[in-house]
């Protein structure tokens, strides 16, 4: 059975080439649909002569029709508001009437976590969502930052809910037994770092979850911590720094491969083990980043995707539908504010309180 999934055609830096590439790419390898969002005009043909060109006949692709689009360069309030048919919001609406399982982006970050807010509104007791980011560690296991942009200043509470969202990921998505969650700080001790860690810190304490406590930066690529929290300014300071590095490693190792002729059999003799390790610490290779805590599955990639990053995310779309994990994230928030006597604002649980019913049971391991 085929799982739709919604492609904003008009998200990334050179669109629409890499998304129609990457539709093609992921309906041949994927048990998925595609429903490119565009304008039909511009998609259709350029659509027709990629399908040409892979000798792909009959593809799950299907174009739907959207005539404005939200550029990097603009304001994501304001672009919400006056374009309202814009691909953005056309594939948003797919996702709320159920018409597909997901919707995947690679355009303007904050006009996409407006735009869901929006459209698709928040899971009860979730006051923020959060972008979720999968990183490499040198144990071959992935590790989950977030917030990685999506909330500049947040407050403890955030925090709370942003471990509860990546936790359940981490076991709901990517099969991780009891993962570990730790807090990025400036230090391991538990009353290291800013006003804010310090808040959140008992907070994480008190989850149902394996707490780690205070990890440092170093701990996201070492394999220490299966989810790593912290806001959204601290997180995309943190992945921009290391896609930089990521890109400063291979490029130096590619001028030393090709410096010298002795080098150059030796990179021949190793080619296998080089790309092997250039495939490891492309991000391209890990899709989008996951928006956790809206009321359906949207996921963001970045503006320079390319075909296969615009495939992957539309494998972490359907993966994510396909776990359930909303219903996971609002039973757990749910939960863990009954547990704390401290009902989350629109909630069942306060309803629950309002007329002397019980309160959601604790969330269990």
């Amino acid at each position: 059975m085929l799982i739709d999934i919604a492609l904003d055609a008009m998200g990334s830096d050179k669109s629409p080439e890499p998304e129609i590439r990457g539709a093609i790419l992921a309906c041949r390898q994927l048990q998925v649909r595609v429903h490119l969002i565009g304008p039909e005009r511009t998609l259709r043909p350029l659509l027709a002569k990629q399908m040409h060109r892979v000798g792909a006949r009959h593809l799950p692709i299907k174009i739907v029709q959207a005539s404005e689009a939200i550029g990097m360069d603009e304001k994501a309030v304001h672009a919400v508001r006056s374009k309202r048919d814009s691909s953005m919001r056309v594939g948003l609406k797919l996702v709320r009437e159920g018409a597909v399982s997901g919707f995947m982006t690679a355009g303007n970050t904050g006009a996409a976590m407006t735009t869901a807010k929006m459209v698709l509104g928040m899971l009860p007791g979730v006051d923020r969502p959060a972008l979720l980011a999968v990183l490499p560690t040198s144990t071959g296991k992935p590790c989950l930052l977030l917030d990685v942009g999506a909330n500049v200043d947040c407050r403890a509470k955030n925090l709370e809910q942003f471990a509860l969202m990546g936790e359940m990921y981490a076991r709901t998505v990517l099969k991780i037994d009891r993962p570990r969650v730790g807090l990025l700080s400036i230090g391991e001790e538990e009353g290291k770092g800013n006003e804010l860690t310090r808040e959140a810190f008992p907070l994480l304490q008190r989850l149902p979850i394996r707490f780690l406590g205070n990890v440092e930066g170093r701990d996201i690529y070492n394999g220490h911590a299966d989810v790593v929290v912290c806001d959204g300014f601290m997180g995309n300071v943190a992945l921009k720094t290391s896609e930089g590095l990521a890109r400063l490693v291979r490029e130096s190792l590619r001028e030393s491969l090709t410096s010298t002729v002795t080098a150059q059999v030796g990179a021949l003799l190793s080619r296998k083990a080089f790309n092997d390790f250039k495939k490891r610490l492309d991000q391209s290779e890990y899709g989008g980043a996951p928006l956790l805590g809206v009321r359906g599955v949207c996921i963001v990639g970045h503006g320079s995707s390319n075909d296969r990053a615009i495939m992957n995310g539309i494998r972490v779309a359907a993966e994510f539908s396909q776990a359930n994990l909303n219903a996971s994230i609002e039973q757990g928030v749910i939960s863990s504010a009954a547990a704390a006597s401290v009902p989350a604002v629109g909630s069942p649980v306060n309803s629950a309180v309002a007329t002397g019913g019980s309160a959601a049971a604790p969330l269990v391991e």
